[in-house]
């Protein structure tokens, strides 16, 4: 019987979820309705983004070695380590949540802390699609001067990360049980 509890309460929240949205669609709630097809959206959305990104995530990690990313974007990499990773960022596509597991491999190869939170604020914000859009929303100007503004604050960010958990930064790996 221990075994049979195990699964429903890893799953209670999913349960209570579903339960509700059908409760909604039953009795007409429309904000659940609307959280529901939102749900649905963003379900699809992940499911046919995430297999793409793993087999990208993949191939990254066999293609680099741990020597090369050491080297080119690591501890002593310097102003060059900074470039690469926010050219990196800038040709991905996605959303946020793609870029952690590149995050991850950059880390477990070997890139810097300052790197690595460089790379995820710039991808946060420097993708080209995404400037583009903003382009052509909010003009030139705009982009330019938020990029060169932002730019800086993400290098700074990734300084003052590096020297706060540099040392001490550590990504634990999380099995399902």
């Amino acid at each position: 019987m221990k075994e049979f509890k195990k699964p429903i309460k890893q799953y209670i929240w999913l349960i209570i979820f579903l339960l509700a949205s059908v409760l909604s669609f039953f009795f007409g709630f429309k904000p659940g309705i609307s959280i529901s097809f939102n749900f649905w959206d963003f379900f699809i959305e992940m499911i046919t983004f995430i297999p793409f990104l793993f087999i990208l995530i993949g191939l990254f990690d066999v293609w680099f070695p741990k020597e090369i990313i050491e080297k080119h974007i690591g501890k002593k990499s310097g102003v060059k380590g900074i470039f690469l990773v926010i050219l990196l960022a800038m040709f991905q596509a996605g959303p946020l949540y793609g870029a952690f597991p590149v995050a991850y491999i950059l880390f477990k190869k070997g890139s810097s802390v300052r790197n690595i939170f460089i790379y995820l604020g710039a991808f946060s914000s420097m993708k080209i699609p995404m400037l583009g859009i903003e382009i052509g929303y909010l003009g030139v100007e705009f982009t330019f001067l938020r990029t060169i503004i932002s730019l800086p604050l993400f290098i700074l960010i990734g300084y003052i990360m590096e020297k706060l958990v540099g040392k001490s930064f550590e990504v634990k790996e999380v099995h399902p049980t």
